[in-house]
């Protein structure tokens, strides 16, 4: 494919890509329970206004543009207030969680390089249901990352575990708040003790509640503390565009104080350019992402915010109540935010999925792994809020049509021939191979996935992970004409 030789027309343009659109999800309909958080019209276009407006200056040197310099600080300074930090806490702007997970990890990795340099081989330990971009951060940075159970009643992290982790290399802990799978906050209280007596740092990753918890708890709700009040809490990641409605990517990642936040920067004066200095792991970025995060803050206002926690929380509260009364339906964990996993010993979930996406609804299925079994997570959004009888209707209906399913071999089939294949000798050949016996014939999905995600669920982890990068290695290839 190559440039047209001539510009195209502009209204032709912009036509041809509004019709790329038609295949994707209609986040705005309410119908979609993932991905995309949404306030509303107006934040929306408070959002996109101010984003064009900064779109093209550069966040590369904020003495260049001392207005991003401004958005950033006041945007810090705000969340900074809303959870009630002390004066020393500190922060960046980033494109998202993975980015401010990553700069976390960086931090601490290159805090103990300069106070224990004998550590050559540092490690971080992570309950399983800590979010993949930790794990995204160690294979980046060279970290190890140590998995350790948790509680399979609550799946919260066991503090017991962890403390058995911890070894000579350790030089991080972590939890979240809550964690991205059941919507549960990790104790964070007792892992900042388990921090502080063994000299370690404990990052909270609440990117995705880290806004949203603090409304919840002045509706009532039993919040722990999770952030910079818990001795022992050295830093902690929070989006703003989840529960702060704000245009992606935007994300802060704050440190209890300035020395542990040096280790984050990145500077080079060795090379015959100008001298680089970069407070996150972006050199050029646009400015928009940080001048529509402030926008929206401003624009919705702490009393918006709030109303729209409430009906969130309301939400979530009768979401739970249904799935409770069904006889086929099980919570997984109790959910501390708007964040819900339900799994079935009757019926396959992954079908229950399937027949949802037939009736106009995105949920998003979630494999099982570390005692958590397969289920279905619902985010609750503002634009869901409305939708919640509806959903119970229609999931009561997936239920039962789901399970007049008949059962398939597929997935033992595929498990059997393949378990205890050396994900390095996956070639090319067992990969079609694999494809086929799940009835496709090339990467493009079927309608119905439930047959895939048996199979993804029935390998090993690390099988699993092998097939799912294949798979994406064979999706993004360019059009030949």
């Amino acid at each position: 494919m190559k440039i047209p030789k001539n510009g195209q027309d502009k209204e032709q343009l912009f036509k041809a890509m509004e019709g790329f659109r038609a295949d994707d999800a209609d986040w705005r309909s309410g119908r979609t329970w993932g991905y995309v958080y949404n306030a509303g019209r107006e934040a929306e276009e408070v959002a996109k206004q101010a984003y064009t407006m900064f779109l093209s200056e550069n966040a590369l040197d904020p003495t260049v543009y001392p207005s991003l310099l401004r958005f950033e600080n006041e945007v810090v300074g705000m969340v900074k207030a809303h959870l009630e930090a002390d004066e020393g806490v500190v922060g960046n702007f980033t494109s998202g969680g993975t980015e401010s997970i990553m700069l976390a990890v960086k931090a601490a990795r290159d805090s103990f390089r300069a106070r224990r340099p004998e550590i050559k081989e540092p490690e971080m330990i992570l309950p399983v249901t800590a979010h993949a971009a930790f794990q995204k951060a160690a294979h980046y940075l060279d970290v190890k990352p140590v998995l350790v159970p948790v509680s399979d009643q609550t799946f919260k992290a066991d503090v017991g575990a962890m403390e058995q982790a911890i070894t000579a290399n350790t030089i991080l802990l972590v939890g979240s708040a809550p964690s991205y799978a059941h919507g549960v906050v990790d104790p964070i209280e007792q892992l900042g003790q388990l921090a502080l007596g063994h000299d370690l740092l404990l990052h909270v990753d609440a990117c995705i509640g880290g806004f949203l918890l603090p409304y919840f708890r002045r509706l009532g709700a039993p919040v722990p503390d999770f952030d910079f009040r818990v001795p022992g809490v050295t830093s902690l990641s929070l989006d703003l565009h989840k529960y702060a409605y704000c245009a992606k990517g935007a994300s802060l990642v704050l440190y209890r104080d300035r020395e542990l936040r040096k280790h984050q920067v990145f500077s080079c004066a060795r090379w015959t350019g100008y001298s680089v200095v970069n407070s996150t792991v972006q050199s050029s970025k646009s400015g928009g992402p940080m001048a529509a995060a402030w926008a929206v803050l401003n624009f919705i206002g702490d009393d918006g915010y709030l109303e729209h926690a409430r009906g969130l929380y309301e939400a979530t509260q009768k979401l739970v109540a249904g799935i409770d009364a069904s006889e086929d339906l099980q919570m997984l964990g109790h959910p501390e935010m708007s964040l819900i996993a339900f799994a079935s010993d009757t019926v396959n979930v992954f079908h229950v999925a399937d027949e949802m996406a037939q009736r106009g609804w995105y949920v998003q299925p979630q494999l099982g792994f570390g005692g958590s079994k397969p289920n279905i997570h619902l985010s609750v959004a503002p634009s869901n809020v409305p939708w919640v009888e509806d959903l119970l209707a229609d999931l009561a209906k997936s239920v039962a049509a789901a399970k007049q399913l008949p059962p398939s071999d597929l997935a033992a089939t595929v498990a059997a021939t393949f378990t205890n294949l050396d994900p390095a000798a996956l070639t090319p050949e067992i990969f079609s191979q694999m494809l086929g016996m799940a009835g496709m014939t090339s990467v493009a999905l079927p309608d119905r996935m439930a047959d895939i995600n048996e199979v993804l669920d029935a390998l090993p982890a690390e099988v699993t992970e092998t097939l799912l990068s294949t798979f994406i290695n064979e999706l993004f290839v360019p059009p030949k004409d």
